[in-house]
């Protein structure tokens, strides 16, 4: 581990070097290029020099014990006892951020909200979720767009797609992919029957120009009169817009702007994702003993939580985690939850990686 860490170091300081040459300013790529790497490095460099720090400071104290004198010798004692706890911790990390970086973890991402099994009461629940989701990105200081939405006749949301971007938002919710299950006594029941609904979620990342290639030629696009609920006419000019990918079959629609351009903006903004995503999931497949430390497979069909409301209780299937506490779940407070998954994670991933201490 400290070899891989040594070179990370030096890796850092020639990059800092070359940031410092004013000729890069000629080549603004290799720039951006440059200072991506560098800040990908900061963090794990930064670590590497704490923990050098703290065995420097317990070998002074440990020869302070044998040495010194009963008053340095007491002094150096207590000191050990505060940095011994906090190299183990800072091992921990380094192991950690050592750890294979999954490369869609800084991207932004789209999140697919859609009803499924329940009727009313799942397009209700998917509405639930997506509030959920934007008053937690607003708490982050996320940005958030909405990019299609489908609204459901009695209220609630058949489908909505939103934009998600800010600091790895990727790597916080990218476990919120699969099946979100609710139990709750819907309010048009008479008998007070508890009744089971589902909503999927999927978590695609980003995918801008330079991740996936998009031959124009394999775009068919179509013009059309946006519609509302019901299917009656919400636009007199044809601003809708649909893409078809024709060598996947991946069709994409928007219909939420007045302009035409826009909607075909966020249109090739969802398809480049989906084709992405598509792409991934392949590569997955071929390399199924790589994510055998992945909590779930994020695959849409997998029943990954239940949101009990009689009981106010969340459950995530994948960990066994409970909380009690589903009315602030609700309201966007998922820290914890978030917190648990990467936590289980970080520590399947690290036996993968076989390290003792984890």
């Amino acid at each position: 581990m400290f070899d891989k860490l040594e070179a990370v170091e030096s890796r850092f300081l020639e990059i800092e070097h070359k940031l410092g040459d004013p000729s890069l300013a000629e080549r603004p790529d290799e720039f951006r290029r440059l200072s991506k790497e560098h800040a990908s490095l900061q963090e794990v460099v930064a670590e590497f020099r704490n923990y050098r720090k703290l065995k420097n400071e317990i070998s002074s104290n440990r020869e302070l014990l044998v040495e010194g004198d009963a008053e340095f010798s007491a002094m150096a004692k207590e000191e050990l006892k505060t940095l011994e706890p906090e190299l183990e911790a800072s091992t921990k990390r380094l192991q950690v951020l050592l750890l294979p970086q999954d490369p869609n973890d800084q991207k932004n991402i789209l999140l697919e909200i859609r009803a499924g099994a329940g009727g009313e009461e799942a397009a209700l629940f998917a509405g639930e979720l997506y509030r959920l989701y934007q008053k937690f990105s607003e708490r982050q200081g996320w940005r958030t767009e909405v990019m299609s939405v489908s609204q459901a006749e009695k209220g609630g949301l058949k489908e909505v797609i939103m934009m998600i971007e800010g600091q790895k938002v990727f790597s916080r919710l990218k476990f919120e992919a699969g099946v979100h299950r609710v139990q709750r006594v819907p309010e048009t029941e008479a008998q007070g029957r508890v009744h089971t609904s589902t909503v999927t979620v999927a978590v695609l990342p980003e995918a801008e120009e330079v991740d996936i290639n998009i031959n124009p030629a394999d775009l068919r696009i179509d013009v059309f009169r946006s519609s509302g609920a019901g299917g009656q006419s919400v636009n007199t000019t044809d601003s809708a817009v649909r893409i078809t990918h024709l060598p996947s079959g991946v069709v994409v629609a928007c219909q939420d702007e007045r302009s035409q351009l826009k909607n075909k903006e966020k249109a090739m903004k969802i398809l480049r994702s989906r084709i992405l995503e598509a792409e991934q999931e392949k590569a997955a497949k071929e390399h199924a003993d790589s994510r055998r430390a992945m909590v779930g497979t994020g695959d849409r069909s997998e029943r990954i939580r239940t949101y009990n409301f009689p009981q106010g209780r969340l459950t995530d299937h994948r960990i066994g985690f409970t909380l009690y506490q589903l009315g602030d779940v609700m309201e966007g407070h998922v820290d914890q939850l978030l917190d648990a998954l990467q936590t289980h994670y970080q520590a399947e991933a690290l036996k993968q990686a076989g390290y003792a201490s984890a």
